[in-house]
């Protein structure tokens, strides 16, 4: 693939930084090697000599004074080599990329927001068109509304993005235009606001018309590993001969999201573009948060992190019950909804023309808390019937009295 194309002229302007390379030269140099290039600070003035951290199942992780000195320093701009490694490991073993002719590669990001939105920095041009799913997760859409592109929506059911609307927007233009979109934005598990995921028909297809219009596809897949139903659905990443797919992965509902860890996964020509973005921007990702995230990595194994990643799921799959059966208590009738197939919410239809006065003040003053189905518009002027629900903190008693708060002001509402 030529990915100049989808490269704008500031990310192919982009040079290293040489600071940035030293710090890379210096950190896989022989011991014997003198430094007098670095600015690092000499770590033995941190006030910090060591941690002991006590996991959820009493197992204890020391951070020695020799690995808390790496941890307080700088490091690479792609990750803590190790942890690079290790997450390229899980990589090969959940999605083996199978892209043939084209080098992939990962780089561990401030979240996995950090990468998307670097992501459109390198690739989105003022007057270029985007292709997202709708609805969508607003933390994307404050990213990419800013830059002068316009935004075409994709729709979506309770099966994930549909194809055939793709192939439809897509058929308005030969392969060859200009103007043609270059990218396509979606959440493939567990949408955020929706709770849907794509079938792997879909994806098929998905796949397919990327690559009959030469597509790039963000994926974006925080809830990957949060799929209810098992075996998972395979990713796009896992279906990419061609090297079109970038693919966002998340730290934050597995294990921590105050460490802000995520990685972005995806052909080298694009990942080194948005490598050299974050050594002109955040240098690397925490290094004090990746040293930790590795003591936990390589205390589990693989197996253990599987072993993690099920109990998680399971806990919001009871979770998801509970959202339903509180639902199916207090909103029939007045709302629509279908089951998540995974993450942590539940997307809601309500009987009213528009939900956002009825959300972000009746609500409010009712002491419940919901989020207005327009935030999750490309057009948040636009009357939207939706609201979205989080089951991930609230109790099921919590859930019942904000389901029933919310069903007095559909009929208080509808009775106007």
């Amino acid at each position: 693939m030529n990915y100049a194309r989808f490269l704008n002229k500031v990310s192919q302007a982009r040079q290293p930084s040489p600071i940035r390379v030293l710090t890379a030269i210096l950190q896989q140099s022989k011991p014997s090697m003198i430094s007098m290039a670095g600015g690092m600070p000499n770590v033995g003035t941190f006030p910090i000599e060591s941690a002991t951290f006590k996991l959820s199942d009493g197992t204890k992780l020391e951070m020695d004074h020799e690995l808390m000195k790496k941890a307080l320093q700088y490091t690479q701009t792609p990750g803590v080599p190790e942890l690079v490694q290790w997450v390229k490991g899980l990589q090969e073993r959940v999605h083996k990329p199978p892209c043939s002719g084209v080098n992939w590669d990962l780089l561990i990001t401030n979240g996995s927001q950090d990468g998307i939105c670097k992501s459109f920095d390198a690739m989105v041009s003022p007057g270029d068109k985007v292709l997202v799913e709708t609805p969508s997760y607003p933390g994307t859409l404050a990213a990419v509304k800013p830059m002068d592109c316009e935004l075409i929506p994709i729709k979506s059911d309770k099966n994930g993005l549909d194809p055939s609307d793709l192939e439809n927007v897509m058929s308005n233009w030969n392969v060859s235009d200009s103007d043609i979109p270059k990218l396509l934005y979606l959440i493939p598990n567990g949408g955020n606001p929706t709770g849907h995921g794509l079938t792997e028909e879909r994806k098929r297809k998905i796949y397919s018309i990327a690559q009959k219009y030469n597509l790039i596809i963000l994926e974006d897949d925080p809830y990957f590993y949060l799929q209810f139903n098992k075996p998972y659905v395979p990713s796009l990443m896992s279906m990419d001969v061609e090297g079109r797919v970038i693919r966002f992965d998340s730290f934050s509902k597995l294990i921590s999201s105050g460490m802000r860890l995520g990685c972005v996964t995806g052909p080298k020509p694009i990942i080194d573009r948005i490598s050299l973005h974050m050594q002109a921007s955040v240098m690397h990702a925490s290094t004090l948060s990746q040293a930790t995230l590795l003591l936990i990595l390589k205390e589990w194994g693989y197996e253990g992190f599987d072993n993690h990643v099920e109990t998680v799921t399971e806990f919001y799959r009871q979770k998801k019950y509970m959202c339903l059966k509180a639902a199916e208590k207090h909103l029939t009738g007045l709302a629509e909804w279908d089951e998540p197939s995974g993450g942590m919410f539940l997307w809601l239809k309500l009987n009213v023309p528009d939900t956002y006065n009825l959300i972000t003040v009746k609500a409010r003053e009712k002491e419940v808390l919901f989020v207005p189905g327009n935030a999750f518009q490309l057009d948040e002027a636009q009357p939207c019937q939706y609201v979205r629900a989080s089951y991930s903190l609230c109790t099921e008693e919590q859930m019942n009295t904000a389901f029933e708060r919310l069903a007095a002001l559909i009929r208080e509402e509808q009775s106007n």
